[in-house]
């Protein structure tokens, strides 16, 4: 197993629920989706885990960089 698919790994447990919150949160509260909230839920749950996996992979190498930010911004000959 390559480090990126670890990081990636821990990183989607924690994307995975903060998309399931935003789309618990917004199913619940709009009452037009909330009448739906049968067919909407597991839809819910299926979608974030959809959306968390490749978030999790796009955000792992950054998690591996100590200074990606400041490497950035700096010339190319340092």
């Amino acid at each position: 197993m390559s480090i990126r698919f670890q990081i990636a790994s821990m990183v989607f447990m924690m994307i995975n629920a903060v998309m399931f919150g935003i789309g618990i949160v917004s199913v619940l509260s709009i009452p037009a989706l909330s009448r739906l909230a049968f067919e909407l839920v597991p839809a819910v749950v299926l979608a974030s885990f959809v959306v968390s996996a490749p978030l999790a992979w796009m955000i792992a190498p950054r998690l591996r960089a100590r200074y990606w930010r400041h490497q950035q911004t700096l010339p190319q000959g340092r």
